[in-house]
């Protein structure tokens, strides 16, 4: 089940936005279709995993309050090549008006959810779940985030306010490893979680024996992995405590071999940072089919 498009003020302002990036001063081809209504549909070029039809009714609600909006794909479902994924009602001037602005941020979405869900299929059945990452686009970090759990992944956190995760710098200028828990322990409210990232066996055992929730392991071999996993879940055992082992920095070609190291998660930007747009086209009817050019 795909989880709830997060639509909020903020997001609706930042529509409007980007509305007014693309019609500016007013769209010049209004004229002609002033007093106009039409219809449209959007239809899928190509299979893969839809994601921003509520976006998009948004978007057009924005323009025509009136707009109806026929959603027969739900967002986080496959759709086949050809497939009608949207179906519009308004303004001739509104669809218009919006038909870029939304198909952009729809195949932005679509090409991300896809990515997603075809890395994801890779892990099935290995019990290691798929997580994201902060590189997105600014302005677009909770929607990219959003189409990465259509895909069927995880989010990892959404800004530094959501975990403490400590890194090489933070490592090398606190004095190390448990010098920078002790510090970010004591100010961090009590529901964060405070993850390292190692880059050497020996830091992510200094960061398990020292309290760390998570160890993020960045860069390592699976083969490594697999010997270095097992030793850290002793410590963690040991400690009393449970911890949560993360794989990153990988080659997404060799996730089965990662999974199969016996980690808990496996994060990585490919989706967000490398996934092609899904083309969709709005097609609209009574007329010549139209791509949003």
């Amino acid at each position: 089940m795909a989880p709830a498009l997060p639509l909020s003020p903020a997001l609706e302002e930042q529509l409007r936005a980007w509305l007014a990036e693309d019609i500016g001063r007013g769209d010049l081809t209004a004229p002609a279709l002033e007093g106009r209504r039409g219809a449209a549909v959007w239809v899928a070029r190509r299979a893969g995993v839809f994601c921003g039809g509520p976006l998009a009714a948004q978007l057009f609600r924005i323009l025509d309050p009136q707009m109806e909006v026929e959603l027969p794909v739900a967002d986080g479902s496959p759709v086949a090549a050809d497939q009608t994924v949207l179906r519009l009602q308004g303004l001739a001037t509104a669809l218009v008006a919006g038909e870029r602005t939304a198909l952009n941020l729809a195949m932005r979405l679509s090409g991300i959810a896809t990515a997603t869900a075809a890395l994801v299929a890779r892990l099935e059945g290995s019990g290691v779940q798929l997580a994201d990452t902060r590189k997105t686009t600014p302005g677009l970090r909770v929607l990219e985030k959003y189409a990465v759990r259509c895909g069927g992944g995880l989010n990892h956190r959404l800004g530094l306010d959501d975990a403490a995760m400590l890194k090489e710098n933070h490592l090398a200028w606190a004095g190390g490893v448990e010098q920078a828990l002790a510090a970010v322990r004591g100010g961090a409210p009590w529901p964060a979680r405070l993850i390292v990232e190692a880059e050497s066996a020996a830091e992510a055992a200094a960061a398990v024996s020292s309290g760390a929730d998570a160890v993020l392991l960045d860069g390592f071999p699976a083969a490594a992995l697999a010997t270095l996993v097992p030793q850290l879940r002793l410590l963690a055992w040991q400690r009393g405590a449970p911890v949560v082992l993360e794989a990153s920095g990988i080659d997404p070609d060799q996730l089965p071999a990662y999974a199969a190291s016996g980690i808990d998660l496996i994060s990585t930007s490919a989706p967000v940072t490398r996934s092609p747009w899904l083309d969709l086209s709005m097609r609209f009817t009574g007329g010549d089919a139209s791509d949003g050019g």
